[in-house]
C-alpha cells in the first residue's frame, strides 16, 4: 500500500515543570529542523550524533536545513546496531563532542534510532555535567517510546541499559515521512511498542490496532501519525505522573523484564532486536498471567494473535522458528532477569495482565510458576 502523507503537525507536550518539552509529530519536519531549532541554541553550532544508516539515508536533509537557518552543525557517526551502546563508543563519542568543542551552554542533536538516542542522551547527561539535547527519532520505536521520557543509557555484559541517568531532552521532533524507509522488520518491531500501550491500559487502542496496525505496518502514513502521535501522549501522561519510574511508570516495562533477559542472551546482536524481544515478552508475560489464574486465556490469545499478524513473535517458540535463536535453559533465562533493573529486595518485579488493557505491576511472583512457563517454550 502507498504511504498517504499528511501534512499536519501535531504538539504533544511533555509536562515536567522547568524540564517540559514539546513533541512534534508530523510530515516533514526534518526538512525544518533549522528553523524550529534554532531559537532553542545560544549559538548556531550543533554536533549531530547518527549511525551510518541514518546519515546515508537522511543527513543531507537534516544539515541542509540546519544550514538554511544559519546553523554550523558537525556529523559525529558511529556505526549501527544494539552493539554501540557500549562503554567503548560512548568513550569514542564523548572525546569526539570535545574534540568538537562542545560547551556547557550548547545544545546536541541524537539522530537514529533508539541506540543513538539512549547513547547520545547519556553523553549529553554527562558532557560538561550535562548539556541539553535534542531527539530527532529516525525510527518507529524510537518514535513512540525511546524518545520520549529521558531514559537514556548503555548496556554492559550483565545485561540491557543498566548504566544510565535520567535527563530529559529539550524537544522531540518526529518526522513520521521516515518510517518509510525503514526495513520492514525495523517497521514490525517499533510496532512492538505500539502494541503495548494497548495492552497496558487502552482497550480502545488496541482494538483500533486489531482493525488498521496491517494497514499501518504495510505502508499508510496516516495510520502511522495517528499510532505515533496516540503512542506519545499515553507516554507523556506517564512520564508526567512518574518521572524516574518510582511507581506507575514501570508499566511501561510490559514485556521488557522478558524481553532484556532474551536480548542479553542473544548478545545485543542483530539476531534478536529490541522490539522483537519485547513483543515475545509480552506474549510470554499474558502466558504467566493465564498459569496464575490472573487473565482470561482468550484475552492472551488475542494479544498473542495481532502480535503475529503484523509478524510479531509472541513467545520464545516463535523467536526458535523465526529468527533462528538458540534461546538458552530456563535457568540462565530467569538469572538474566535478575540483573533487570526493577529488581528491588532480590526480587524480580514484573507487569503481568488481568487482561488486555488492564496490566499491573507485582513483586511477589512465585518464580517456580514463571520457570514452568518458561520451560513450555509454548507456541498457544
Amino acid at each position: 500500500m502507498a504511504a498517504i502523507m499528511t501534512q499536519t503537525i501535531h504538539t504533544v507536550p511533555v509536562s515536567l515543570g522547568d524540564r517540559s518539552y514539546d513533541v512534534l509529530i508530523g510530515a516533514g519536519l526534518l526538512a525544518r529542523a533549522g528553523e524550529t531549532i534554532s531559537p532553542l541554541l545560544k549559538r548556531p553550532f550543533v554536533p549531530i550524533i547518527t549511525d551510518e544508516t541514518v546519515a546515508a539515508l537522511h543527513l543531507d536533509t537534516l544539515t541542509a536545513s540546519l544550514d538554511a537557518a544559519g546553523i554550523k552543525s558537525v556529523p559525529i557517526i558511529l556505526p549501527p546496531g544494539e552493539a554501540t551502546k557500549s562503554f567503548k563508543h560512548l568513550e569514542e563519542l564523548l572525546a569526539a563532542l570535545m574534540d568538537a568543542g562542545v560547551e556547557r551552554s550548547d545544545m546536541i542533536i541524537a539522530f537514529g534510532g533508539g541506540v543513538i538516542g539512549d547513547l547520545a542522551g547519556f553523553a549529553a547527561a554527562i558532557l560538561r555535567r550535562g548539556v541539553d539535547f535534542i531527539q530527532i527519532p529516525t525510527t518507529l520505536l524510537a518514535q513512540v517510546d525511546s524518545s520520549v521520557g529521558g531514559k537514556t543509557a548503555i548496556d554492559v555484559p550483565q545485561g540491557k541499559n543498566l548504566v544510565g541517568a535520567f535527563h530529559q531532552p529539550r524537544l522531540v521532533l518526529a518526522d513520521t515521512s521516515v518510517l518509510g524507509t525503514l526495513t520492514m522488520r525495523d517497521l514490525r518491531a517499533g510496532y512492538a511498542e505500539v502494541v503495548k500501550y494497548g495492552l497496558i491500559d487502552d482497550p480502545d487502542f488496541f482494538a483500533w490496532l486489531e482493525a488498521n496496525g496491517p494497514a499501518l505496518v504495510d505502508g499508510d502514513g496516516d495510520l502511522r501519525a495517528e499510532a505515533v502521535r496516540h503512542s506519545v501522549a499515553a507516554k507523556a501522561r506517564v512520564v508526567a505522573a512518574d518521572e524516574r519510574e518510582g511507581g506507575q511508570r514501570a508499566l511501561l516495562n510490559l514485556g521488557h523484564t522478558f524481553g532484556h533477559a532474551l536480548e542479553t542472551a542473544a548478545g545485543y546482536s542483530g539476531d534478536l532486536l529490541h522490539g522483537e524481544a519485547v513483543a515475545a515478552g509480552m506474549g510470554i508475560a499474558f502466558d504467566v498471567s493465564v498459569h496464575l489464574g490472573l487473565c482470561p486465556a482468550e484475552d492472551a490469545s488475542r494479544a498473542k494473535a495481532h502480535l503475529r499478524a503484523t509478524g510479531l513473535p509472541a513467545g520464545i517458540a516463535d523467536l526458535e522458528k523465526r529468527n533462528s535463536l538458540d534461546v538458552p535453559e530456563t535457568d540462565e533465562l530467569i538469572r538474566l532477569m535478575g540483573q533487570d533493573k526493577k529488581v528491588s529486595g532480590g526480587r524480580i518485579t514484573f507487569i503481568l495482565a488481568r487482561g488486555i488493557g488492564k496490566s499491573f505491576i507485582d513483586n511477589d511472583v512465585n518464580m517456580e510458576q514463571v520457570a514452568q512457563i518458561l520451560s513450555k517454550r509454548q507456541a498457544a
